[in-house]
């Protein structure tokens, strides 16, 4: 992470306007195009977005949060990641608990939401059937996610949310070189692995799905006690 770009703000910004205009997975495309004709009944008098979804926050972000792909109703609908579904709810509650976010929610792309020290992205930038990406939908869209990790000059820790994003990461950083097994890195709600010199840490959390927090499996204070722990390494 260190010794990244002079201008991550320029950089990032690239990035995102290439994922907005991506066609990659034509699939994933006609789905989203799809819903946002469909709607939700609740949202019928709503624009949808239907396209690729950028990744949004601080560009001197030092805790990248990286979830798993846009809901078909909430960032599809919005056109910003975990905005307009419960996940998003779940998750910016714990982020505004613990420093990360200007506001408890966040409803609108347009809704004043900012991020201070974080960078919340995905391995997956459009909404899957589902909520099944295709194992080759991951690998056209993963290389977005590595430039801007790239692009982060002072990232110190790599929040994943779920299994799913943690195995993207690991590939990621296998490819580099960074790591030379995924095996050595077990996946278990707010547990720390330490990477190597220069890499971020990693820090692993239940993802915030509807199924995960009706359940009891990911509570608020689970997720709240996993970014002060973010918070306290990336100080």
């Amino acid at each position: 992470a260190a010794g990244g770009p002079m201008n991550p703000e320029r950089t990032l910004t690239v990035i995102q306007k290439q994922v907005v205009a991506c066609g990659l997975c034509p699939r994933l495309r006609t789905y989203c195009a799809q819903v946002a004709a469909e709607k939700r009944r609740a949202y019928r008098d709503q624009e949808y977005w239907g396209r690729p979804v950028a990744a949004f926050g601080d560009p001197r972000a030092r805790v990248a949060i990286i979830g798993l792909a846009p809901a078909a109703h909430g960032a599809n609908r919005t056109g910003r990641m975990f905005t307009g579904d419960r996940s998003g709810d779940f998750l910016y509650r714990a982020l505004h608990q613990t420093g990360f976010a200007s506001q408890p929610e966040s409803v609108s792309r347009e809704d004043g939401m900012r991020l201070s020290g974080a960078w919340i992205t995905a391995p997956v930038r459009c909404a899957p059937p589902d909520n099944k990406p295709l194992p080759d939908e991951i690998r056209n869209c993963r290389p977005y996610l590595e430039r801007e990790l790239a692009a982060l000059p002072e990232l110190r820790v790599v929040v994943v949310l779920g299994q799913i994003a943690m195995n993207v990461y690991l590939s990621i950083l296998k490819d580099r070189g960074a790591i030379r097994s995924r095996a050595a890195f077990r996946f278990r709600h707010n547990v720390l692995h330490e990477i190597g010199p220069g890499e971020p840490v990693l820090l692993c959390s239940y993802h915030p799905s509807q199924q995960n927090t009706s359940t009891g499996k990911l509570t608020a204070e689970m997720l709240r006690q996993v970014f002060e722990q973010a918070a306290n390494c990336s100080g």
